[in-house]
């Protein structure tokens, strides 16, 4: 049935395209209520539904960051949620002109059978969580699925039982009218050298495409939000910041139909500067040469300085925005290759 026909074929490529527009990305604000809390708390801020609400509301009215955020994710709690004068934060969203995204997994629970690995659970009623979603105003939406490396890890029970959620949560999507954000995320932890991950990476990539063609998906209505091809955190040598950029470029073009309709990138645990220094280097080399936009989807990667400074002192949001608004901007040039590290210095 590789013909099958989704009756939201146009909505969902245009809504993809619209993801990944120039110059522009996605905010992933889909943390977890757990998450959020830690989040929060580091920072020294009591976590609560208003703190989490006030925070995100901080992110979303940021000046200008509509000129580089293409669409945000959000959380179930928060796309219920308003801003003060009572607008609908999905509708204050699609007045700047991003597009509300939603996370709907229910998290990465232990793999009966191979309890040191995951599988990304969710599914049961997702068809009716979805149109509903889709009400409220949300066009697209993710599901991330957890590969770790390790001691004889990952397994091939685990990377199959992910794509096939992966690609059930994916046509799901399609069959209400919400682009799926499909995110096989290889994790960074460990001591793994680049080689490894790049092994990995590819192996994985390839069934879940297998997965997605198999269940009649629309690559042109898909995005993929990808691991980089990086060393492990605890790794004794770890790749430089071009081999980064050569080793994920290339295994994307191994694995990743020209069909699809965007690449975006997570941070994973990279620090600010690491993460748009390497996206940077994958355009100004490769943009040309590949047929999908590569672009970022960052949470932390974009957060942290604007989380930082609220933390520090509540009462100054402007600024907290500012340099929110600051790190989306470096990230959208990044996009584009027309990032230099010399543009860190400047004052937000």
């Amino acid at each position: 049935m590789a013909n099958y026909q989704w009756k939201h074929a146009d909505e969902l490529k245009a809504t993809a395209k619209a993801m990944v527009a120039d110059y522009k990305g996605i905010l992933a604000a889909d943390e977890s209520n757990n998450t959020a809390t830690k989040r929060l708390e580091e920072v020294g801020i009591t976590s609560s539904e208003e703190a989490r609400r006030q925070y995100r509301k901080l992110l979303f009215n940021a000046p200008d960051v509509d000129n580089y955020i293409s669409g945000v994710i959000l959380y179930d709690e928060t796309i219920k949620q308003s801003d003060d004068n009572g607008t609908p934060f999905p509708e204050l969203l699609k007045g700047r002109g991003i597009i509300p995204g939603i996370k709907v997994d229910t998290g990465a629970k232990p793999l009966a059978g191979s309890p040191n690995e995951k599988v990304t659970e969710g599914l049961d009623g997702l068809r009716e969580r979805l149109a509903e979603y889709y009400n409220m105003g949300a066009r697209f939406s993710k599901w991330r699925a957890v590969i770790t490396i390790g001691d004889d890890m990952p397994t091939q029970q685990c990377m199959e039982a992910n794509a096939h959620a992966l690609a059930r949560y994916s046509a799901l999507c399609q069959e209400n009218g919400l682009v799926p954000m499909v995110e096989p995320e290889v994790m960074i932890n460990g001591d793994h050298d680049i080689d490894t991950c790049e092994e990995i990476t590819e192996d994985n990539l390839r069934i879940v495409f297998d997965e997605l063609f198999r269940h009649n998906v629309m690559l042109e209505g898909v995005v993929l939000k990808t691991s980089m091809v990086i060393s492990g955190l605890d790794a004794p040598k770890r790749a430089g910041v071009q081999e980064v950029a050569d080793r994920t470029v290339s295994t994307l073009q191994r694995v990743v139909p020209p069909a699809l309709g965007g690449v975006v990138f997570l941070s994973g645990g990279q620090g600010d500067v690491e993460a748009t220094q390497h996206l940077d280097a994958m355009n100004k080399k490769f943009k040309d040469q590949v047929p999908w936009r590569l672009t970022f989807s960052y949470a932390r990667a974009l957060q942290n300085p604007a989380l930082a400074t609220w933390g520090s002192d509540m009462s100054n949001t402007e600024q907290a925005q500012k340099n929110f608004g600051f790190r989306a901007k470096l990230n959208s040039l990044a996009s584009m290759g027309e990032y230099s590290e010399d543009m860190e210095s400047k004052v937000a």
